[in-house]
């Protein structure tokens, strides 16, 4: 799926680190010498709301990808991919991380969260391929659960028309240093997983 063209959606939940997944692309597109545009949106982000944002990398107009137009939907949470799946194109690639964060709803015992396989399913339906992996558990090998954004950034790599080492420059000038060694472990593993 390697052109100079990519458009993609991340989604996530508030605190999962959707922002920083586009900030760094944006970084890396730049550097690669690439047009690139980028949209969010971000409702009670900082009470777990949902946070979605649009990438367009080598795209010179609108930063908001069409519904049945997005590359690749990047999902930091299970139901948070099917609820932007309208946004895949049917020869897009979903990339889900497989750990869910229940919703107060949930947790309270007012509603059930879906199993895996109930949101995967309608999924599949949608686009050419549905790539799984537990983020959350391979950010935590790396050194800290909360880089499972850049797991799922390392499982995206393969499809960005942007080099490897311009992505981990990237990830150099945008994560603090003291996080430095666990995102670039994370990164890795992300990337190994879908090889």
């Amino acid at each position: 799926m390697r052109t100079s063209e990519l458009d993609v959606v991340v989604v996530g939940t508030g605190g999962q680190g959707v922002i920083l997944i586009s900030e760094i692309i944006g970084r890396a597109a730049l550097k690669a010498g690439l047009p690139v545009r980028g949209a969010e949106t971000h409702g009670m982000a900082q009470r777990g709301g949902s946070v979605v944002d649009y990438i367009r990398v080598g795209c010179r107009f609108s930063a908001m990808v069409s519904p049945g137009g997005a590359d690749v939907l990047l999902a930091l949470e299970p139901a948070e991919a099917l609820r932007y799946a309208h946004y895949l194109s049917p020869e897009g690639v979903a990339l889900v991380n497989t750990r869910p964060l229940h919703p107060i709803t949930v947790t309270t015992g007012l509603a059930t969260y879906p199993e895996l396989e109930e949101i995967l399913d309608p999924l599949r339906g949608v686009c050419k391929e549905v790539r799984t992996m537990d983020a959350t558990r391979l950010a935590a090998e790396a050194g800290h659960p909360q880089a499972a954004n850049v797991v799922m950034l390392g499982a995206l790599s393969k499809y960005l028309p942007i080099e490897e080492e311009t992505v981990m420059e990237a990830i150099v000038e945008t994560v603090p240093p003291r996080f430095l060694d666990i995102n670039k472990r994370a990164f890795e593993l992300g990337k190994t997983e879908v090889e």
